[in-house]
């Protein structure tokens, strides 16, 4: 999982320490988390109070540590210059809401049309209910004409 992190001093331990400040869930989702602290290597070359990249394993070990400073940049030219947002970037967007709107349609049709299936068999199993019952209505009835 992938986290943007400051380097700080513990004030307590005096050690070096990563704070997280987000999480990325998705490719393109990132959730404020503050929750967790942890220990940077000793040999390690990052200053007080730099933000980075850190990329770790489930079980918590650190894969990869990099400097945020580049992709910070990236994301502001990207999304926050006076150009970022034009016309071929809400085209783009408008484009994906067409093609979620598309799948979301799709999808319902498809859920409606499998309930309709499972309504029609309901319905043909309670008339084949109904129909086994007058049967065996009408052969408790002979049985009892035959047994007098």
């Amino acid at each position: 999982m992938l986290y943007l992190a400051q380097v700080q001093k513990n004030p307590i331990s005096q050690q070096i320490e990563l704070q997280t400040l987000a999480c990325q869930t998705t490719e393109t989702v990132w959730e404020v988390d503050k929750s967790d602290v942890f220990p940077l290597a000793k040999d390690s070359s990052l200053g007080e109070g730099v933000l980075v990249l850190v990329e770790r394993e489930s079980n918590g070990e650190i894969i990869s540590i990099q400097e945020a400073k580049e992709w910070l940049l990236g994301l502001l030219q990207q999304y926050l210059t006076k150009n970022a947002i034009n016309p071929q970037f809400v085209e783009s967007e408008q484009n994906k809401i067409e093609q979620w709107r598309q799948e979301i349609t799709s999808q319902n049709l498809e859920l409606n049309r499998r309930f309709l299936e499972i309504e029609t068999r309901r319905e043909e199993l309670q008339q084949l209910e109904q129909s086994l019952k007058q049967e065996k209505e009408h052969l408790e009835e002979l049985a009892k004409k035959l047994q007098q």
